[in-house]
């Protein structure tokens, strides 16, 4: 089970259940990911509705190797994702708006 308060959430990916989180050090590989601003801009990007395909890849990886996965973004291109591109999607929301606020906190 993922621990919303370790700002973990949970992905099957080719029938396999991982647990994601943003640690520092994925949060800095995240950002030098980014095609095009900073974390600031990627989490204005997802309040808005405006995020990318490329974002939601980004946040994944950054995610899974904060999980303690060792892959690379190659390694999920043709990856099965339970729920399709808008579970990603939804779960790379949820992993960033976990790694800034409190489980259960408004906003």
């Amino acid at each position: 089970m993922a621990n919303p308060w370790a700002g973990e959430v949970a992905l099957v990916i080719g029938g396999e259940r991982h647990v994601m989180r943003l640690t520092l050090g994925a949060l800095a590989e995240l950002e030098a990911a980014l095609d095009q601003g900073s974390l600031v801009d990627l989490v204005a990007r997802f309040e808005e509705g405006a995020f990318s395909s490329r974002d939601v890849l980004a946040l994944i990886v950054a995610g899974l190797r904060g999980g303690g996965w060792h892959g690379a973004a190659a390694d999920l291109l043709s990856a099965e994702i339970e729920g399709g591109p808008l579970a990603a999607a939804r779960a790379a929301a949820e992993l960033l708006a976990r790694a800034f606020a409190l489980p259960g906190a408004d906003g």
